[in-house]
């Protein structure tokens, strides 16, 4: 008998024919019940009439609810469940809420429901969200050339001459320090190892390249959002009205139900410095700074001098830090002064009570200012230093020889012509605008902001614009998306500045969110705070026996480097111990910060942290086993071990 025919025959498929289709018949009868049941169980549903780009619910689609589903409304009725309620939008994105009027009202070509002013990263986050929750929204980004005429694009500072440049000269920093210890851990780098090159034209190529294609990337985010872009330079002209002018000198006049200003800020030159302005430069200008930076003076001791002074010194540059006073103001002060010393042990001049009083181009004999004069850029600086002795203080002047000289004393706001009084807002002497805590609506004169639902003004602020509030782009980003759902979707959240984190990336970077320990004193009282703290080297650093710098060392024997981490809790005594303040100097803080701060945020105790069990070896594993404190004098400085860790 030969294999079954994998073919049915004729009359096979004649017999079977009848059976497949009286299956399809009973799945359809099958299918029409069970949709039936299941529209009967749901409430009356409601057809779309389509507007513009929003949709209103409108009338009920007719059918005859069966008998089960008559019962159940009849209930419902009888329980009140069926109450009138608003006719619902339903929006781009998702957002569903009551119809604000301003939204449902036909609009010309020129009008708006919201008009941002400023492209960076509190403008952009408004102008998108509101464009989701069914605004029709237009931003408005220019960029004023910098003392030194640098100039760029969609994005703001944090994209352009902040945040994102910045972490990748940090980033080429830390592969500079890496080379030492690459070749105590078996690399064999060029003879010496000392023949190392950096080529800093190659670097900001690389920085800019990025920037680049971030410039392009948030451009098309606002066309995928149905915000509509003008690259032009915009300001108030009446109530409702912004006024702008592009490139080309075309000028136009759109109206808005509201306004955002989303600025930010620009850094300050001294204008009290002679040839401040016009031969330093600032962080608007050093990431595509295309001559080599040669000799560099940092002026000021803010978190942006300190990062800025640190990438340059571990990419080979001579770096010096004129600081007043004290650096990193208003951060925790023991772990400021840990920042400092450890940039001092790794070869970074501070010269303290330094202040530069001139500056001056010394020009060689033939110099027409050309190409290579730029790369030979000679800057004499005149310094005044308050010196003490005996007969009390006294001014000391010195001069010193830069190639460069980089101002990072501060930053303002870049409101002063956007005419803002013209509409009554009020404007601090130093930029800033007072907005409400709920909608930043910017204070009038002689109208009292009101922390209400209701907004005081229509014209608002987020970012560095506004004061009292931290200057940061993650804090600006949700300022911007809460204002707009708030706006155009009637949410009431609020932004929580008490559990901001934020990371200082110097070469060894500091982390902290919460409150330092000179604020929680100043707040609860210094028998109500308990410090626990431990100072150790990383295990990789404590492997590889880094040196210190030949400027730092006090004698041909004092050749390691020093603990580079620094871990410390501020916890209130009163409230069981709870964690007010986590601080991390130390490498990789940043990450290390961030995943610590949700346990801030969700109220986490000391006896939480001493709960957890550590990943070893890590440095975050020393936030673990915190046992010292201050009050109590013994030593946090640990010997030995496994760097934040322990080893048994």
């Amino acid at each position: 008998m030969g294999p079954p025919t994998r073919m049915m025959s004729r009359s096979r498929l004649s017999t079977a024919f009848p059976a497949t289709s009286l299956l399809l018949l009973l799945s359809s009868i099958l299918c029409f019940f069970l949709t039936s049941f299941i529209l009967s169980s749901l409430s009356p549903l409601v057809g779309v009439r389509l507007r513009a780009e929003v949709t209103t619910l409108s009338s009920p689609l007719q059918w005859h609810p069966s008998q089960t589903a008559r019962k159940r409304e009849r209930r419902k009725s009888e329980r009140g469940e069926n109450a009138p309620f608003p006719p619902l939008r339903r929006l781009k994105g998702g957002c569903a809420l009551s119809s604000p009027p301003e939204l449902t009202k036909p609009r010309a070509s020129d009008e708006y429901d919201l008009a941002v002013v400023g492209g960076g990263s509190g403008g952009l986050a408004a102008a998108k969200e509101a464009a989701r929750c069914g605004a029709k929204v237009v931003l408005f980004d220019y960029v004023k050339p910098s003392t030194q005429g640098a100039t760029w694009g969609l994005g703001g500072t944090c994209v352009n001459v902040g945040c994102v440049p910045k972490k990748i000269m940090h980033y080429a920093a830390l592969l500079g320090q890496g080379f030492f210890d690459a070749k105590k851990l078996g690399w064999e780098i060029g003879g010496s190892g000392t023949n190392i090159k950096h080529s800093w034209e190659s670097l900001v190529s690389a920085v800019q390249m990025h920037i680049k294609s971030l410039n392009f990337g948030y451009r098309t985010g606002l066309r995928k959002a149905g915000v509509e872009y003008q690259n032009a330079y915009a300001r108030i002209k009446g109530d409702h009205e912004v006024e702008f002018r592009r490139k080309d000198n075309t000028t136009g006049v759109i109206k808005a139900g509201r306004v955002l200003i989303a600025v930010g800020g620009r850094p300050y030159i001294p204008s009290d410095i002679p040839g401040a302005r016009e031969f330093a430069i600032t962080s608007d200008d050093i990431f595509s700074l295309r001559r080599h930076p040669g000799k560099v003076l940092v002026v000021g001791g803010s978190y942006i001098a300190l990062e800025t002074a640190g990438f340059l010194h571990e990419i080979g540059i001579d770096v010096e830090v004129a600081v007043r006073s004290c650096v990193l103001r208003g951060f925790d002060r023991q772990c400021a002064d840990k920042v400092e010393e450890t940039m001092r042990n790794m070869g970074v001049k501070f010269l303290k009570g330094y202040q530069p009083k001139n500056i001056i181009e010394n020009k060689k004999e033939g110099d027409d200012g050309g190409k290579a004069a730029q790369q030979q850029q000679q800057l004499s600086v005149q310094f005044e230093i308050a010196a003490s002795n005996k007969g009390g203080e006294r001014i000391v002047r010195e001069t010193r020889e830069y190639n460069t000289v980089l101002f990072a004393t501060g930053r303002r706001p870049d409101t002063s012509s956007l005419n803002l009084e013209s509409v009554g807002c009020e404007v601090q002497s130093n930029g800033k605008l007072t907005v409400s805590e709920t909608d930043y609506s910017v204070s009038m004169r002689n109208k009292q902001v009101a922390d209400s639902s209701s907004p005081t003004s229509w014209v608002h602020a987020v970012g560095d614009a506004i004061a009292g509030k931290p200057e940061l782009t993650p804090v600006a980003i949700r300022q911007g998306e809460t204002l707009a759902r708030r706006l155009f979707k009637g949410s009431n959240e609020l932004v929580d500045y008490d559990q901001v984190a934020t990371t200082v990336f110097t070469p060894t970077e500091y982390g902290s969110v919460g409150l330092s320990e000179e604020e929680a004193v100043k707040r609860y009282g210094a028998e109500n705070i308990e410090v626990y703290l431990s100072e150790f080297s990383s295990l990789e650093h404590a492997a590889v026996h880094r040196e210190k710098h030949i400027s730092a060392r006090e004698n041909a024997y004092d050749l390691e480097m020093p603990p580079n981490a620094l871990s410390k809790l501020v916890c209130r005594k009163s409230d069981d111990n709870r964690v007010l303040g986590f601080h991390f100097v130390g490498p990789n803080a940043g990450e290390l910060t961030q995943g610590f701060a949700l346990a801030l945020a969700l109220g986490a105790k000391k006896r939480d942290f001493d709960k957890l069990v550590g990943i070893h070896p890590t440095d975050a594993e020393s936030f673990t086993s915190l046992s010292v404190t201050k009050s109590s004098g013994e030593s946090w400085v640990a010997a030995g071990g496994c760097g934040g860790g322990k080893c048994g």
